[in-house]
């Protein structure tokens, strides 16, 4: 009986915010898979420990295709072919001819490249802060702007615009909104980046829309699939940083002792692994990696027959003490690079280089320049993103 089943995704405790969901702890210490109820009535195999997740987001019998049936889908998602982010709702070989369209501009070497730029949109930031008025929403005034700014000077998207793709990405992103409102925001995201790819097509520049427009040229792609493909770029490329940005600030505010060792430290390697430990201390990709089998598949004595769906839930995954050992403490002092925080497998984060290197820069900056930065309110007044796909928080208030 479904209605026996625990509930994905379950709810987070007020007083431990940076947690996965206590009832899905629960879960984990029963058993590596578990069947959980979906809000929309549905059910799928919820995959809690780290090794089967690996296993599972390697399998060739475990599909990304959300138009597949048992694909357990968000709640409120439409089943869409044509939605803005069908690039990574497809399998290979689509998902891959897609994929190795931009991949080559979020290799390290090119990231590290952009690392000077980054630190200047960074600096100019934090000076602004120290300018202005405090408190000051770190949300708005710092977190927000660093990816879009990036992300911007990337694609070749006018930074003018953010206003409106942050509003609708925004509306992408969050669960609470209809089908319809979620559709609308996604239509008016593609508008947008139709209009960009025809300007490209008109005018190239050295910039990746105007790589994606030339394979439209090259008759690869069509002008709407270069559109989504945009979206998709865009989307990802600064609403996940952002989040990530403010959340892994509030932990390391809520962390003083943890934070000193950031401030303290001039090592590019321990910001790098202070970075590492944080995406998987956080997950900001709180609802897992939604997948469904297509054959029968055998895995910790458990049977997943075709068609269920499953969800991988990196959050557990990367709380798992068979793997990181003390996993509920952070701790900037430990080897966390086998997080499954970006996925794994050939669906992995197209963008983890720049986020990381983002995040690299924007941390230790920040807390080198700002020392004396602290929370202007009380923890359990934070507006967290419970609602949202992406975790994270609305505002952060700040002073120093």
């Amino acid at each position: 009986m479904t209605e026996t089943l625990p509930e994905f995704p379950g709810v987070r405790a007020a007083s431990c915010p940076f947690d996965p969901p206590p009832a899905l702890r629960a879960l984990q210490k029963g058993a590596p898979l578990s069947r959980v109820r979906l809000r929309d009535g549905g059910t799928a195999w919820l995959v809690t420990a780290y090794a089967e997740q690996k296993e599972l987001l390697s399998h060739p019998q475990v599909s990304s295709d959300i138009t597949r049936p048992g694909y357990p889908l968000p709640a409120q998602t439409p089943k869409r072919p044509d939605s803005p982010v069908s690039f990574i709702l497809m399998d290979d070989p689509e998902h891959h001819r897609l994929r190795r369209m931009v991949q080559g501009s979020f290799t390290v070497r090119r990231v590290e490249g952009m690392r000077p730029a980054v630190q200047r949109i960074v600096d100019d930031l934090v000076d602004g802060l120290l300018a202005g008025p405090k408190p000051v929403d770190l949300v708005e005034a710092f977190a927000l702007p660093v990816p879009s700014l990036v992300i911007c000077e990337l694609l070749g998207v006018p930074y003018a615009d953010h206003a409106f793709f942050q509003e609708n990405s925004q509306v992408i992103v969050k669960r609470n909104v209809t089908p319809e409102e979620r559709a609308a925001a996604g239509g008016r995201l593609t508008d947008y980046l139709d209009g960009l790819v025809a300007d490209k097509l008109a005018r190239p520049r050295d910039d990746l829309l105007s790589k994606v427009a030339a394979r439209v040229t090259a008759g690869e792609l069509s002008r709407q699939e270069a559109a989504r493909m945009g979206v998709l770029l865009l989307v990802a490329g600064h609403e996940t940083t952002a989040n990530m940005i403010a959340l892994g600030t509030l932990a390391l505010l809520q962390h003083p002792g943890q934070l000193a060792l950031l401030r303290a430290g001039d090592d590019p390697a321990l910001v790098a692994g202070a970075v590492e430990e944080l995406l998987r201390y956080l997950n900001i990709t709180h609802r897992g990696r939604h997948r469904v089998a297509l054959a029968d598949i055998e895995i910790a004595g458990r049977t997943i027959r075709a068609g269920d769906g499953l969800i991988m839930a990196n959050d557990l995954g990367n709380r798992d003490p068979e793997v990181f050992p003390d996993p509920d403490t952070l701790d900037l002092r430990c080897d966390a690079r086998r997080h499954v925080a970006f996925g794994f497998g050939v669906h992995q984060c197209l963008g983890q280089p720049l986020a990381r290197m983002e995040l690299q820069v924007t941390y230790a900056t920040l807390h080198r320049r700002i020392p004396t930065l602290a929370l202007a309110t009380d923890l359990d007044r934070i507006p967290f993103k419970h609602d949202g796909q992406v975790y994270g928080v609305y505002e952060l208030p700040v002073t120093w």
